[in-house]
C-alpha cells in the first residue's frame, strides 16, 4: 500500500463508519478522519446546535467545505458524515479521492444502533423508524453512485471483524493500492 492511497467510507447514520474507519486507519497504517467530528472541532460547536442555528442547509455548506478539505489530504481513512452525498459536488469530491466503500445498514439496524442518541438531528422526530426510511430511500443510490466496494454492515459482527472483513476485499479488488 502507499501512502497516496485514501479510503473513504460513505453510509447512512449508525452503519459503522466511524468505529470501523478507525480501526481500518489502524490496520492499514493511515490516518483517520471522521468529517462531522472534524466539522465540530472547527466551529467549536456541536451538529444539532449547528442545525438549531444555521438549518440544515447551513450544516451542508459546512459540510461541503470541510470534504472538500479533506479529500485532498492522501494517505487517510475518511469517514464522511449520512448526508454528505447529498450534494453533487460532495459526491465528486469522494469519487476523485480515493477507493469508496458503502457500509449499508437497514432501518431496524440504524433505528436500533441510534435510537438514543440525541446527536442524531434528523432523528428527533415522533416517528424515527419513518425518518430512517425516507433517507435510506433517498441516499441508498447516492452511496451507490460512489462507492467501488458495498459492505453490509451486521449486528453478528463486530467493528474489528467488519473492518477485517473490508481489508480482505480492499486487498481482493484493489491489490495494487492495498495490497
Amino acid at each position: 500500500m502507499t501512502d497516496e492511497t485514501n479510503l473513504v467510507l460513505v453510509g447512512p447514520m449508525g452503519a459503522g463508519k466511524t468505529s470501523v474507519g478507525k480501526l481500518l486507519a489502524q490496520q492499514l497504517n493511515l490516518t483517520f478522519f471522521d468529517a462531522d467530528r472534524e466539522l465540530e472541532a472547527r466551529c467549536g460547536a456541536d451538529i444539532p446546535w449547528i442545525f438549531d442555528i444555521e438549518g440544515e442547509t447551513g450544516f451542508r455548506h459546512r459540510e461541503q467545505d470541510i470534504i472538500a478539505e479533506l479529500c485532498q489530504q492522501r494517505g487517510i481513512v475518511l469517514a464522511t458524515g449520512g448526508g454528505a452525498v447529498l450534494r453533487e459536488e460532495n459526491r465528486a469530491h469522494i469519487r476523485a479521492a480515493g477507493v469508496v466503500v458503502y457500509l449499508s445498514a437497514n432501518e431496524q439496524q440504524i433505528l436500533r444502533r441510534v435510537s438514543r442518541d440525541t446527536n442524531r438531528p434528523l432523528l428527533q422526530v415522533e416517528d424515527p423508524a419513518a425518518a430512517i426510511r425516507r433517507i435510506l430511500e433517498e441516499r441508498d443510490p447516492l452511496y451507490r453512485q460512489v462507492a467501488d466496494l458495498v459492505v453490509c454492515s451486521s449486528d453478528s459482527e463486530s467493528p474489528g471483524s467488519m473492518a477485517g472483513k473490508i481489508k480482505q476485499q480492499l486487498r481482493e479488488k484493489f491489490p495494487t493500492q492495498f495490497g
